[in-house]
């Protein structure tokens, strides 16, 4: 009677203790990364991308194979993410501040919930396009794009220039209305950092600078072994520093830690190390097919058609092209330059995670890699985001959640990144209220939480598809039905441009969506597909839909 009196006892004492840890609530790291498509060693998106941080990182993770942007620009896609609000819901569908926009000014943020939670809210780098500080409880540095190649001295608001190798046209800035088209000192820019002492511009001397937010300091550079920092290479130090900090801390309350690197994102310019690893004539070319624009309908539809604007993205993809005699050889370049880059970001998040996973922090800390959106590599002649298409739309997820996620472990059902707010919250404890008031908006993703839990779950409370918006034209910016829509299923590719094309692919089967089948006017999939956009975009009903057939 006693042994079964004290085992009763033991057995509570375990259940009670077991509970209380199951609801501690975890830290949580968001790695972001800026304009990485699927160039990494665990979605092998290039046969010769080297990632050994994020191979390793996925190994311990789960990683969402078909995870998508919701608006394949830097600035939307942010602030939906940050916000889990999708685009069309709060008409933010390009690059203008979040903070002037009604529905996401009135919609708590990520960082806010969680700081209103009694956690720590840490940042630095490349977030929220347009950062707010109050929302954090400590904030380190600014996005910063450099290093940048200057002429003379740096002045506030005068633009740098391009890489000094990189030729024209590709390396002069376009502009049309006022508009910055291409090249100059961001898109227009890609090469090894290099010794510039003699080299001049126009008799001035051309130097390296880090960005406004270091007032124009100059970016010392004599090799690889007496340089600068790079701003990822800081943020990268930076976040370990803390990390190990915080593992020593006596804080009880939980932090949520969010580090921006920059790169790929242009210019592509990282250390010759980097430019090492992937010689120039070893590249290997995107798999691009000859006249695959053919069947597309981007580049006739505009999206700044009500200004005579063209597409940037074909506007850069002429130029790179016609840079060069060997027409190819812009695109090797521009791919160099891409896969070193984000083997250099590989090193900087290797350091990050190097903190959590060597201290106490490895076993209560949420990790979170992601991208904003992808990029194109010349397919269907484009070199850019922004676009419907899988290259733009596609990004890296991979989440490793203690004593939740199962390691080294894939889910091919589509997501995106709407879904990581409520994730988050779900993960932690937290209830889903988000608004402020009634101008704000409710999450809109669901909890990624039911497929960390089982990879193999075939349904969920989410959409069976993920939904992605293109922005058209500045007239346009404020009524999202005007827009371009796509969905993609775990199968499927529907696109409705807001003039009433379409295209429609077969992704099980033609994963480059080579072969636009909607021409099939009989296909028994586009009927579907189109109620499906229609269910997903639902009270928004896009425009293109008035439009076609005609």
């Amino acid at each position: 009677m006693i042994r079964n009196t004290i085992t009763t006892i033991l057995l509570f004492f375990l259940f009670v203790g077991c509970n209380n840890s199951s609801i501690e609530k975890p830290n949580i790291l968001l790695i972001m990364v800026d304009d990485l498509n699927d160039y990494n060693e665990d979605l092998m998106g290039h046969p010769q991308v080297l990632t050994p941080n994020i191979k390793k990182f996925s190994e311990t993770a789960l990683s969402f194979t078909n995870a998508y942007s919701n608006d394949p620009m830097c600035g939307p896609s942010r602030a939906s993410m940050f916000t889990g609000v999708y685009p069309h819901i709060s008409s933010h569908l390009w690059q203008y501040n979040w903070k002037n926009n009604e529905v996401l000014k009135n919609t708590k943020t990520i960082m806010e919930k969680f700081k209103e939670n009694d956690y720590n809210v840490i940042g630095s780098g490349k977030l929220l396009h347009q950062n707010e500080k109050s929302i954090w409880t400590e904030f380190k540095h600014e996005a910063d794009y450099s290093p940048v190649a200057y002429i003379g001295e740096w002045k506030k608001g005068k633009p740098g220039i391009a890489h000094p190798d990189v030729p024209k046209p590709y390396r002069v800035i376009k502009e049309l209305d006022g508009w910055n088209m291409a090249g100059g000192p961001i898109d227009g820019s890609y090469g090894p950092l290099i010794n510039l002492e003699g080299i001049k511009v126009d008799g001035k001397q051309v130097r390296w600078a880090y960005g406004p937010q270091r007032q124009g300091r100059d970016f010392k550079y004599v090799d690889d072994n007496d340089r600068d920092l790079t701003p990822d290479e800081i943020n990268a130090e930076w976040a370990e520093k803390r990390l190990l900090e915080l593992a020593n801390s006596d804080d009880e309350n939980p932090f949520f830690m969010a580090v921006g690197f920059l790169r790929p994102h242009t210019p592509l310019i990282v250390p010759q190390k980097y430019f090492d690893m992937y010689p120039l004539e070893d590249i290997q070319l995107a798999n691009i097919l000859e006249n695959d624009k053919d069947d597309t309908f981007l580049h006739l539809v505009d999206q700044f058609e009500t200004k005579g604007r063209r597409v940037r993205s074909i506007e850069m993809y002429k130029n790179l092209v016609a840079s060069y005699d060997d027409n190819k050889e812009g695109l090797k370049r521009f791919t160099q330059a891409y896969l070193a880059c984000v083997t250099a970001v590989d090193e900087n998040i290797g350091q990050v995670l190097d903190a959590v996973n060597k201290t106490k922090l490895k076993d209560n800390t949420i990790v979170i890699i992601a991208s904003d959106h992808g990029w194109t590599m010349g397919e269907k002649e484009h070199v850019y985001k922004n676009s419907l298409w899988e290259e733009s739309t596609r990004v890296p997820l991979i989440i490793r959640a203690p004593g939740v996620s199962k390691p080294n472990t894939k889910v091919n059902h589509p997501v995106s990144l709407i879904d990581v707010y409520p994730t988050l919250l779900d993960l932690a404890g937290l209830d889903f209220i988000t608004k402020r008031n009634d101008k704000g908006s409710s999450l809109n993703g669901f909890s990624l939480k039911p497929f960390l839990k089982n990879p193999e779950k075939n349904k969920w409370d989410g959409p069976e598809a993920a939904l992605t918006v293109v922005y058209s034209s500045d007239e346009n910016e404020t009524i999202p039905s005007n827009h371009h829509y796509s969905i993609r299923t775990k199968d499927w590719r529907y696109i409705l441009y807001n003039n009433g094309q379409e295209e429609l692919y077969n992704n099980a089967n033609d994963p480059k969506e080579w072969n636009n089948l909607i021409f099939n006017d009989n296909h028994p999939k586009t009927k579907e597909m189109r109620e499906l956009l229609k269910k997903m975009t639902h009270p928004v009903i896009p425009q293109g839909f008035s439009k076609l057939n005609k």
